[in-house]
C-alpha cells in the first residue's frame, strides 16, 4: 500500500480548502504508518511515554467518531478504544491489537465524517454538544480543530517513525 498525499488546490474556495487540508492530515498519518509491522507501531515514542504510532490511529479513530457523530450529528455511540475508566486506552496496546484492525476503524471513521459532514454547511451549528464542555460547534470550527488535531499528530507521529526506522519527511 502506497499513500498517495495530496496538496489542496492554493485557490481553491474555503469548505474545499478546509476538507483538502483535513485529508492531506489523514494522509499524512496513514503515510508514517506504512511498511512497517505491528510491532514497529505499537513501539512506544520514547520511556515512559504510551505514545505510539498505533495508538495514534486509534485515537484520531476515536477523534473522528466523537466530532463527526457525537458532536456533530447527535449520534449517541461509545468510544472505540478508550473508557471513562481508562480515558487514555487507545495508547494502551497489547499483543493483540492490531494495525489492521485500527486502521480499518479509522478509515470506517472517516468515511462516517466525510458523510456527515456533507449535510452541513460551514456555518451551520453542531447537533449535539461536546462531553465536557456542553457546547456546540459550527463545522468550520470543527475542521479546523481536526486539521489542527492531525497536524499535532502528525508530528508526533514523524518523530515516532524517525526513532523507529529513521524515516523522515513532511
Amino acid at each position: 500500500m502506497t499513500t498517495e498525499r495530496r496538496m489542496p488546490a492554493t485557490t481553491a474556495d474555503e469548505r474545499t480548502m478546509l476538507e483538502g487540508w483535513l485529508e492531506f492530515h489523514r494522509q499524512t498519518l496513514a503515510w508514517k504508518c506504512e511498511g512497517l509491522s505491528d510491532e514497529q507501531l505499537r513501539s512506544p515514542a520514547v520511556e515512559p511515554s504510551d505514545l505510539s504510532l498505533l495508538g495514534l490511529v486509534r485515537h484520531m479513530a476515536d477523534v473522528e467518531r466523537s466530532w463527526f457523530r457525537r458532536v456533530l450529528t447527535n449520534e449517541d455511540v461509545a468510544p472505540l478504544y478508550w473508557s471513562d475508566e481508562d480515558v487514555d486506552g487507545e495508547f494502551h496496546l497489547t499483543e493483540a491489537d492490531t494495525y489492521e484492525e485500527a486502521y480499518a476503524a479509522w478509515q470506517a471513521e472517516i468515511g462516517t465524517a466525510r458523510s456527515n459532514a456533507a449535510r452541513f454547511g460551514l456555518d451551520d451549528i453542531s447537533e449535539g454538544k461536546h462531553r465536557r464542555s456542553g457546547e456546540r460547534f459550527n463545522l468550520r470550527w470543527i475542521y479546523t480543530h481536526m486539521i489542527e488535531e492531525y497536524a499535532r499528530h502528525n508530528g508526533h507521529a514523524d518523530l515516532i517513525r524517525e526513532r523507529i526506522d529513521g524515516s523522515t519527511g513532511d
